[in-house]
């Protein structure tokens, strides 16, 4: 079960992506990252892309996650190009960690909304838009497939005037969704947050909420440090997500504790170094990136030296939580 994974330590999560909704490299990465030991995957909550997850596993054991998130959360939204302000430079294309755009256009079933292309267009050209899903058509096909964990994504935005009132906030979409989630499915649920654009005691007042009709430790708190970030192999990447994990932990709440957010190999180490006791850690960015030059290949699941190649890789990735 899950909650045995998660009560063991030391539980790797892989993060396809919550926005990803390419089921082939899905089932790419899944059949990778399982035969190297990993158990537990987080999907975009697409049925052709869970069934992917599902062909991927087999006969494996197998534990997955679906995501589904707040408008303006960095994980569901989608990157869009202005074709009158883009001028051509194809940076964007570049820096795309996914691969996702070609002769500025972008593949939007690819993008993750990781923002790595609004960041290096100096034209204005590049924008998001959030994707809106009604949870009740979205979530009750994927409960009957039999998926193991629901995550809510809700790192939006909470603006404080000199008062201290509130001019934005998005804690009704967050609480609506949850409550929504919390009628439809009964089993583990997972709530993602980060203090990106919440402060400390705001992120922890929404984290205490959620959990308050929760039965304890049914829920997996999962401190984002810094959402998509970890495309470095150092310990100053994967700070944010330890020092996010550190303040929830002091909590001392009836949830499991996972890590994520630029995370990479020297996340678990670190994490040991603060006194952490978390039940995981969930990698993504830095897990893609490093067998990226493997399942890009057509032939990766059939080609037994590129899929060994990419195997040792993630091996190595997977031992670094667990030892």
């Amino acid at each position: 079960m899950l909650k045995d994974l998660l009560e063991a330590g030391k539980c790797f999560k892989l993060v396809c992506g919550a926005g990803n909704e390419d089921a082939k490299e899905v089932e790419k990465l899944v059949a990778l990252y399982s035969a190297a030991g990993c158990k537990f995957f987080d999907l975009s909550a697409k049925e052709e892309v869970v069934e992917a997850a599902k062909k991927a596993l087999g006969d494996k054991e197998g534990y997955l996650c679906v995501s589904v998130g707040i408008k303006g959360d960095p994980h569901v939204r989608k990157a869009q190009i202005d074709y009158e302000k883009c001028v051509g430079c194809h940076k964007c294309e570049e820096i795309c960690p996914q691969k996702t755009i070609h002769h500025c256009k972008v593949k939007q079933f690819r993008c993750i909304g990781c923002g790595k292309c609004y960041s290096v267009c100096k034209h204005g050209a590049i924008s998001y838009i959030s994707e809106s899903k009604n949870l009740r058509e979205v979530l009750p096909p994927l409960i009957a497939k039999g998926i193991d964990c629901i995550e809510l994504h809700a790192m939006g935005k909470s603006v404080m005037n000199a008062s201290g009132q509130d001019l934005e906030n998005d804690d009704y979409e967050t609480f609506e969704k949850w409550n929504c989630i919390n009628e439809l499915y009964n089993g583990m649920l997972s709530i993602c947050t980060a203090r990106q654009y919440l402060s400390d005691e705001k992120m922890l007042e929404r984290i205490k909420l959620m959990l308050k009709n929760r039965s304890p430790y049914s829920t997996i708190i999962q401190a984002d440090g810094y959402p998509m970030s970890g495309s470095k192999d150092d310990y100053k990447t994967t700070l944010q997500a330890v020092a996010t994990a550190e303040i929830v932990q002091n909590e001392k709440l009836p949830a499991y504790l996972m890590l994520s957010g630029g995370t990479n190999s020297k996340t678990a180490e670190l994490a040991k170094m603060c006194g952490i006791n978390y039940n995981g850690i969930a990698i993504g960015t830095f897990a893609r990136k490093i067998v990226r030059q493997y399942i890009d290949r057509e032939d990766f699941l059939t080609n037994k030296y590129a899929f060994n190649s990419a195997l040792e890789i993630a091996k190595n990735l997977v031992k670094s939580i667990e030892n």
